[in-house]
């Protein structure tokens, strides 16, 4: 075998041991990185949560089949640009689906902002029929006054009328139905507090509670759950609220599928 041979040889034979070198390398690697897989898929994520995270996730102020039996969380089939925002999507027949974890938000932010108001200097506004029992539990346990059926306009603007008063908050369940409140709390510059359902716009609204507000089940959870958060607030001695006080058979109510 010639010099010229022999070098050939070598060279093709230190090639197949660099390439049995980088192939062995390849292999440890994918052996390590399949350790590291195999470890992973034995982590319980839920264990890396930290308790407090995992419990404040967990706060709602009902639990969530509660809120599933109010049918809060069903809007209508009209969606406004307003309310588009608190939408989380539309079911199969067209109704749009409230955010529940964003409900939850806003009702506690709706309640805080209510409680920095005295009873005296409110007023609660529903001309809604669905609404007339939750809101006068609410206004017999709060001490805030409300009007239902009918709200006498021009009563906040017209100081010759015999049954004026003045008050520093209007609450309403209904942007177009309470829309004379509305009009009223606008005309002298008060804030309004209104719960709103997809449908509703909310010009010249101050705090917005989205929500069903066609459904007496589902003002009757709202407003339950503003009256214990009020009460407490305001450091009202109450006795114990049950959601039954404000929503008719309420035991015998299942949650929508």
């Amino acid at each position: 075998m010639t010099n010229k041979n022999k070098d050939t040889k070598g060279i093709e034979e230190e090639k197949k041991d660099s390439k049995k070198d980088k192939l062995a390398k390849i292999l440890e690697k994918a052996e390590k990185l399949k350790e590291k897989v195999e470890d992973a898929e034995d982590i319980d994520l839920k264990k890396k949560v930290k308790p407090e995270e995992e419990e404040k996730k967990k706060e709602t102020l009902v639990p969530m089949e509660d809120y599933l039996k109010s049918s809060m969380h069903l809007g209508t089939r009209v969606i406004t640009p307003d309310m588009r925002k608190y939408v989380y999507r539309r079911r199969a027949d067209g109704l749009a689906v409230f955010n529940t974890a964003l409900l939850d938000d806003l009702i506690r932010e709706g309640a805080e902002y209510l409680s920095k108001f005295d009873p005296k200097d409110v007023i609660v506004v529903c001309k809604r029929e669905a609404g007339w029992k939750a809101v006068q539990k609410f206004a017999e346990i709060t001490g805030i006054r409300a009007f239902t059926k009918k709200y006498p306009a021009g009563i906040l603007t017209n100081t010759i009328l015999e049954d004026f008063i003045e008050t520093e908050l209007v609450f309403i369940c209904d942007p177009w139905l309470d829309k004379n409140a509305l009009n009223d709390a606008s005309r002298i510059k008060i804030p309004v507090l209104s719960i709103c359902d997809t449908n509703n716009f909310t010009q010249n609204i101050t705090k917005v509670i989205p929500g069903n507000n066609k459904s007496a089940k589902s003002l009757g959870m709202i407003f339950y759950l503003l009256t214990k958060i009020y009460t407490r607030n305001r450091g009202l001695n109450v006795e114990e609220l049950k959601i039954q006080d404000f929503v008719d058979d309420w035991d015998n109510l299942m949650p929508p599928k």
